[in-house]
């Protein structure tokens, strides 16, 4: 190992394979970790930080729920709402980040018209009240009158699912202007629109799709998506081309290769957007949050906000609640309201400031990389020690200098993280860092997994600390999503004091739980717990063990409760859902902030579990494929769902406990509910309402019986539609 030739060779290798990466013929999925991080500090370190002052958000937040009601509203409100903004607030562009791909029925002119052509039919008095109540009942076409004859742009998801709903606005773009080239923009297959009338009233509309990096961070929007051969704008550029009078969008080509959109309005030239090959633009933000005026909807509908606040601005209207789940994971904040994604392209789109990463950019890489590479092999001072690390940070130094000036004053984005990595991949060769490898290994598992697993399982990681890792990887795991119901409330009415002691007091019993039972604790999110099992030691039964905790947390906090009452305490209630499947599961974050997590689908759908636990009255939700790990439990289904943002059907159950402790009277009622889920999703109303009955006088505040009553009342008003499998779709988060 100390010949010059194998120590070159070995170096030499270091450079090739590194190079073999940038120009993507050895993928190293650390490196581009790296480089997303870098990304992302160089974007902190330079944004401006200030608050742009042409567009404002109107936001439903926390405070516009309370005085105005829970979401969604009915259509008359959103009409009044748009209303409001256009003539007397005379905003000059509005653009709706939400969807409204379902009629609205709130006013009950679908039940009095099914009453007018059944029962009422002949009744003349009836029908001319009916006449003269329509319009003022049919809240879809009071919003569509809302929006005729403004300017306002509507939101829409393209999705690769089997289901579309809605209404397109026109293509954006002649496809054929990007035949023969190479173009490589996302491709969708279905989408959820907007109902037809309000396409056909507004302005225009785009899509909301971002491109979700593997650490589950949104640095890109493709600002033209394919779906059937047509291009179709994004949110973001259909509000920019509003705001410049109607732009039209052409695609501006370096021989084969896309470089940027242009923005023209006749022959007149108007912006230059630099995309990359998925015709995706880099998000400028401006800010870690709040970088535009936020408003309340409430106070907007009430008229407390002076004219001049918004007079002439470009308007976003959205929600940060954080109950509707419209967050988003970016590189200056891991909770920033999707709206604010959209603001910062278009403010970006019109202030010329996105940054861009051309073709050339991999070859002047691997040509740095080459010259660098060389010089340090056979020009480094490595006998010295000191003079040899002397020399790698004024290199690592020079070259982090001339990535920011790059970035800076030539608005490019240049790779760094592979040179840096060859840097100090060669100082680590030449200086034996090999050596000290096991033993830092140790020290990173003591220091880092510490704080996430049992020390009794770091103990046994600690044994053979090769096999794990901090790194990201696709693993097959169960995660546990617990959240307090109602506790804004809750928190109110405790001095801060109490409600420290007594959120130290839940939580430290909650994570004591998931320890015993052998979980990884993920994160605490105010009063929420997100854990999970089969990571970073294999767990075979990581569902079963997720399954118990959720029982016994269950059962701690009635445990619990009693103490609180005896300290005039509120009681607690709890929601928990749990969903197995595969995951991303690592360390991921910015070089500021690390946290070892589970991102995916799966771990999607456990949070929305939690979240469906209010709607059936039951404390633990469950997925299918956890059922399907646990047999030694009993379960009660309750329902096949459709959560917000899945094509997906899922089957949901309710654990009762493990055969040989669960009830007999919770069995009886098992086999009757069962046999009454049969007859439901059959469409035999009266014998499934027999069953209900029956079930209702055993339990009758049972939330789950109520709520399939009410059900079954509906379907008899109104039938389901021909194919009806049984399925509730659930359009809020």
């Amino acid at each position: 190992m100390k010949k010059p030739g194998l120590l070159h060779l070995i170096s030499l290798l270091i450079v090739a394979v590194l190079i073999g990466h940038v120009v993507g013929l050895i993928p190293i999925a650390f490196i581009d970790t790296v480089d997303r991080s870098i990304y992302d500090g160089r974007l902190r370190l330079t944004m401006p930080g200030t608050v742009d002052q042409r567009l404002a958000i109107v936001d439903i937040d926390e405070k516009s729920l309370a005085e105005v009601g829970r979401w969604p509203w009915p259509r008359d409100r959103m009409a009044s709402l748009v209303d409001k903004l256009f003539d007397h607030y005379h905003v000059r562009l509005l653009g709706l980040d939400i969807v409204m791909a379902e009629r609205d029925d709130s006013s009950g002119l679908r039940s009095l018209e099914a009453l007018g052509k059944r029962q009422l039919q002949n009744d003349p008095a009836f029908q001319r009240v009916l006449t003269q109540l329509r319009p003022e009942l049919d809240f879809d076409n009071l919003f569509a009158e809302s929006l005729h004859n403004r300017s306002v742009i509507l939101g829409y998801y393209l999705s690769n699912g089997a289901t579309t709903a809605g209404a397109l606005p026109p293509p954006a773009m002649d496809a054929r202007l990007m035949e023969g080239k190479e173009v490589a923009a996302t491709h969708w297959r279905s989408y959820g629109g907007n109902l037809a009338a309000f396409q056909k009233a507004a302005a225009g509309a785009g899509h909301f799709n971002p491109i979700i990096d593997p650490d589950g961070s949104v640095r890109r929007v493709p600002l033209l998506a394919l779906h059937e051969g047509n291009y179709y704008d994004s949110f973001s550029l259909a509000l920019a081309r509003a705001y410049l009078n109607g732009a039209t969008v052409t695609p501006h080509f370096g021989g084969a290769l896309l470089e940027s959109l242009h923005l023209v309005n006749g022959r007149r030239f108007l912006r230059d957007i630099p995309v990359d090959e998925n015709v995706a633009a880099w998000v400028p933000y401006r800010g870690p949050e709040r970088s535009f005026r936020y408003f309340s909807a409430a106070d907007i509908l009430a008229g407390r906000i002076p004219q001049q606040e918004l007079a002439g601005k470009i308007i976003i209207l959205g929600t940060s609640a954080p109950g509707l789940r419209d967050l988003r994971n970016t590189p200056v904040g891991e909770v920033l309201p999707g709206m604010e994604v959209h603001a910062n392209l278009v403010t970006g789109i019109l202030d010329n400031t996105i940054k861009q990463r051309p073709a050339y950019m991999n070859a002047a890489e691997v040509i740095l990389m080459a010259i660098l590479g060389c010089g340090m092999i056979f020009f480094f001072p490595w006998r010295s020690p000191l003079r040899s690390s002397a020399a790698v940070v004024i290199t690592a130094s020079v070259l982090v200098g001339f990535n920011l000036a790059l970035w800076q004053l030539g608005n490019l984005i240049m790779p760094l993280a592979a040179s840096l990595v060859m840097v100090l991949a060669l100082y680590g060769w030449h200086t034996g860092y090999g050596y000290f490898n096991e033993s830092r290994a140790k020290l990173l598992i003591t220091q880092r997994f510490g704080q996430y697993v049992p020390p009794e399982l770091v103990a046994r990681m600690l044994l053979d600390p090769s096999r794990y890792s901090m790194d990201s990887r696709r693993a097959d795991l169960t995660v546990l999503f617990s959240d307090v119901r109602g506790f804004t409330s809750i928190a109110e009415g405790l001095s801060p004091e109490d409600l420290a002691d007594l959120m130290n007091a839940y939580l430290t019993a909650m994570t004591e739980i998931i320890r015993r039972h052998g979980g990884t604790l993920d994160k605490y999110i105010g009063d929420a717990i997100v854990a999970f099992w089969g990571a970073p030691i294999d767990d075979p039964e990581h569902a079963r063990h997720a399954v118990m905790a959720a029982l016994e947390m269950q059962a701690e906090l009635r445990t619990l409760n009693k103490k609180f009452r005896d300290k005039n305490w509120p009681a607690l209630q709890v929601g928990i859902g749990i969903n197995t499947g595969p995951m991303t599961v690592g360390d991921m974050g910015s070089r500021i902030r690390l946290a070892y997590t589970v991102i995916g689908d799966a771990v999607n759908l456990g949070a929305r579990l939690e979240g469906l636990t209010k709607d059936y009255g039951v404390d633990i939700l469950v997925g299918e494929t956890t059922r399907e790990r646990t047999q030694d439990m009993v379960y009660r289904e309750l329902d096949r769902v459709q959560v917000k943002g899945k094509e997906q059907v899922v089957t949901i159950f309710q654990p009762l406990g493990s055969q040989s402790d669960a009830a007999v009277l919770a069995l009886a009622q098992l086999s009757d509910w069962n046999a009454m889920l049969q007859h439901y999703r059959a469409a035999r109303w009266d014998i499934a309402e027999s069953l209900l009955r029956k079930l209702l006088l055993i339990d009758p505040q049972c939330l789950l019986y109520q709520t399939t009553m009410r059900r079954i009342e509906t379907f008899r008003l109104s039938e389901p539609h021909a194919g009806w499998n049984g399925v509730t779709r659930f359009h809020t988060k």
